[in-house]
């Protein structure tokens, strides 16, 4: 165990002791398939209340609830569970998805938002699975970052943000997917994807035939203004310090137009794909991926934003990709991380 102004950092080993923090009412985060959590006892009110203070989120933004086994959801909601949410639980649990369901009223109202649903999922990730386990409780946690920063994938990222207002940290090295988990609002008729990650559109199309999405999803203007229920719907996510310009459209033209912008500055980073790293002549080049393995890409995303912000650069230009599969989620991300600052070609 190594500790950081008051917050101690634990191995992969060392779960108990984060378990026994989190049965005290404390803070822990924890790494999951998508990103770091920052965990609290999802039941008791005050303990869920110091993930807001911790975190500088704004109460009314809801917590995902994550659970050890399947049947623990049936606490944390009311009635049966609809033909839908049985099927995509089967197919995708334990894994990347969050369901939005109608709560029961063990959940506090901190916990949901206000809101009369609760937002759940069952990572795949044994380190949070047996850290749940352990603790005896399921567990509300947003990323473990502060409110509006890049979502952690490693612990460094975590301790950056929150060492010395958190109780502990479980180190379990980088994350898999880099973006958080997909989000789908059963509480009404039709399915609604409400935010896109590691389970794709097009998954759940083949699961349940009709999914609407959001319109906020593909939203390339600010969506403040409207009612979150679900977290990334609402404020301001994912920036790093610098200004962040998105150019979208054909690679080539999007090449072009980043190059033209970096020739213009005099201390600015570009987040490439692998393909057209080499076009640059400009600026600080990092690599996020290639365009034929989004999975890379959305892994990358966030670290490397905060990479730039360690480089002290003034302004990040990134490259857009096409939004089928994985790309709708990785698109989403980016575009908040712009502040919807967005150059279509």
């Amino acid at each position: 165990m190594r500790e950081k102004n008051g917050t101690k950092i634990f191995s992969k080993t060392e779960l108990k002791e984060a378990a026994d923090l989190l049965q005290k009412g404390k803070l822990v985060a924890f790494p999951t398939e998508t990103v770091y959590g920052l965990g609290a006892n999802a039941l008791d009110g005050e303990a869920v209340q110091s993930i807001f203070a911790a975190k500088g989120r704004p109460a009314d933004n809801p917590l995902i609830v994550h659970i050890a086994r399947q049947e623990e959801i049936k606490e944390l909601t009311t009635g049966n569970l609809s033909p839908q949410a049985q099927k995509l639980i089967k197919r995708f649990w334990p894994g990347p998805l969050t369901l939005v369901l109608k709560k029961s009223e063990e959940v506090p109202e901190i916990t949901t938002g206000g809101l009369d649903t609760v937002a759940v999922r069952m990572p795949k990730h044994s380190l949070a699975l047996k850290l749940i386990e352990l603790a005896e409780v399921p567990l509300a946690a947003p990323s473990a970052n502060l409110s509006g920063r890049p979502s952690p994938t490693l612990a460094e990222h975590v301790i950056a943000d929150l060492a010395g207002e958190i109780a502990a940290v479980v180190d379990g090295g980088q994350t898999g997917i880099g973006v958080e988990s997909t989000v789908v609002d059963l509480s009404t008729e039709v399915p609604t994807l409400l935010r896109p990650g590691g389970i794709t559109y097009e998954m759940l199309e083949e699961v349940l035939g009709t999914v609407e999405i959001d319109p906020a999803v593909k939203a390339k203007v600010n969506q403040e203004s409207k009612e979150a229920i679900s977290p990334g719907m609402k404020y301001r996510h994912y920036a790093p310090q610098a200004e962040v310009i998105l150019v979208e459209g054909e690679a080539e033209a999007i090449t072009d137009k980043i190059q033209e912008l970096a020739a213009q500055e005099s201390n600015v980073g570009i987040m490439a794909s692998r393909e057209y790293q080499d076009f640059y002549q400009q600026g600080i080049v990092k690599v996020m991926g290639s365009r034929d393995d989004l999975t890379e890409i959305s892994n990358n995303i966030f670290k490397l934003l905060r990479e730039f912000d360690k480089l002290g650069v003034d302004k990040i230009l990134i490259e857009g990709l096409p939004e089928h599969g994985l790309g709708l989620a990785i698109m989403n991300r980016l575009r908040k991380s712009a502040g919807y600052q967005i150059i279509d070609t």
